[in-house]
């Protein structure tokens, strides 16, 4: 199973938003639907600009952590 590291953004030299995930495709889409009454929805989060694979779900948090540090 693959886990993903992702950034977001609500557009160019926008809004941005770091986040970990084990399904990439869904949680894109939950940010697009504002499924989520939060940071994301509020600032219009939505654009994935990049992402990475990582083995493992501790793999993925560590380095969400290690941008947002």
């Amino acid at each position: 199973m693959a886990f993903y590291t992702f950034i977001v953004a609500s557009g160019r030299n926008g809004t941005i938003y770091t986040g970990s995930t084990d399904d990439l495709v869904s949680r894109i889409i939950q940010h697009k639907d504002k499924t989520f009454k939060g940071f994301t929805a509020k600032h219009g989060v939505a654009r994935l600009v990049w992402y990475e694979v990582h083995d493992s779900r501790e793999a993925a948090f560590r380095r969400e952590r290690q941008i947002k540090k």
